[in-house]
């Protein structure tokens, strides 16, 4: 039996550390390797990936389309419009060799064994192409969006991925299935609910965080860290990465074996600047007003404007959120320039903090601009840490 309790407020124990330790093994380092694999890379290249939020099902898969054409390494689907993995599904069909994966699924609208069914059906479907990314949302939408239990996230979180892991290692590996946790209980399979050994073994886990707590989480039971769009290449240096380093210090393992994903909003300086910087403040502003996300304005000094912030969006002034985020706070989330300069902007601005970089490009931006931004980021060889 693998039986998890809580020891404090967020720390969990695992009394079966040497089982868990065992499925974990079996998992991670095999798994990272296998998602680097897709395209023509070094082993030191920093892999390019782009993020979809389709209004429609049917938008996906010609935007899944246009990122194997254009060569990116990945392609995100959200959750926001509807469900991520259907839309995941359905970009594994129309393409061959990008990387299909969720930024994010939210976690706790669902449980770990649904999840495990439906991340291992897609990694089958898309020949091992599938990366499983989990968020936890917050309590507003958990409690009054998905009418779903809330509490404790951090242990919650932990729980869920051992879950699932040990869901896997039952189906791949025929370990018994006897998982009682403090937030889950799998403790039933017979043979007709019994899925097929994966012949391309479980999919590897990513997280979402923003709190150091979520992230050393990530870091201890994940393969790699999904940085949220809010993040600041300060907070990711002095925040993000410790975080993530002392998680994986709880498995005697470093960052080597670890995949750290980020965004990185470009805002293309042309004939649509102003439009395009307009969008990224409302985005700014949004995150920005949410308290969970203070820890970032707070480390940059900026607490007040959070506050501003919220009590903007509890009168609900939307149109009035971009109008408080100043150029100073656009700067640290966001790079300015041309499409000839932007390839080393965003080297510099994350060398050696990120594996994988996701852009989210404001502004007009021709196709052999787009692969050019691309190959000059690869190029760059900046995964050192």
């Amino acid at each position: 039996m693998v039986y998890c309790g809580r020891q404090q407020k967020y720390d969990l124990f695992c009394v079966d550390l040497a089982t868990l330790t065992m499925i974990d093994d079996s998992l991670s380092v095999k798994k990272v390797a296998s998602i680097q694999a897709h395209g023509n890379h070094q082993e030191d290249d920093v892999y390019v990936d782009h993020a979809e939020y389709p209004k429609s099902l049917d938008d996906v898969p010609q935007a899944a389309r246009d990122s194997e054409r254009i060569g990116y390494d990945a392609h995100w689907v959200s959750e926001t419009t509807g469900d991520p993995f259907v839309a995941a599904a359905v970009a594994a069909t129309v393409t061959s060799k990008v990387g299909v994966g969720t930024n994010i699924a939210v976690a706790f609208a669902r449980n770990p064994m649904t999840v495990a069914a439906s991340a291992s059906d897609i990694h089958r479907l898309s020949d091992g192409r599938f990366i499983l990314g989990l968020g936890t949302q917050v309590k507003a939408h958990i409690t009054r969006r998905f009418s779903m239990p809330w509490s404790h996230p951090v242990a919650r979180m932990r729980e869920f991925v051992l879950a699932a892991r040990a869901i896997w290692a039952h189906w791949n590996d025929g370990l018994p299935l006897d998982f009682e946790g403090e937030f889950y209980r799998h403790t039933l399979s017979s043979p007709v609910f019994m899925p097929s050994p994966n012949p391309h073994g479980s999919p590897p886990v990513f997280l979402a965080g923003v709190g150091k707590q979520m992230t050393e989480v990530a870091g201890e039971v994940a393969d790699g860290f999904l940085a949220h769009t809010f993040t600041t290449p300060q907070y990711l240096r002095q925040v993000t990465l410790p975080a993530l380093e002392r998680g994986r210090a709880k498995r005697g393992r470093d960052l080597d074996d670890f995949v750290v994903s980020g965004v990185c909003n470009v805002l293309i300086d042309d004939d649509h600047f102003g439009r395009s910087l307009a969008k990224v403040k409302q985005q700014i502003a949004f995150y920005a007003s949410t308290p969970a996300y203070r820890p970032v304005l707070e480390l940059h000094g900026w607490s007040d404007l959070g506050e501003e912030l919220h009590r903007l969006t509890v009168a609900k002034r939307w149109d009035s959120l971009a109008e408080a985020v100043d150029d100073e706070v656009v700067e640290a989330f966001a790079v300015i320039g041309t499409p000839d300069s932007l390839a080393q902007q965003v080297a510099d601005r994350f060398g050696g903090a990120l594996d994988r970089v996701t852009l989210g490009i404001y502004g007009e931006i021709e196709p052999g601009e787009r692969e050019g931004i691309l190959n000059a980021l690869r190029a760059g060889r900046h995964r050192s840490r």
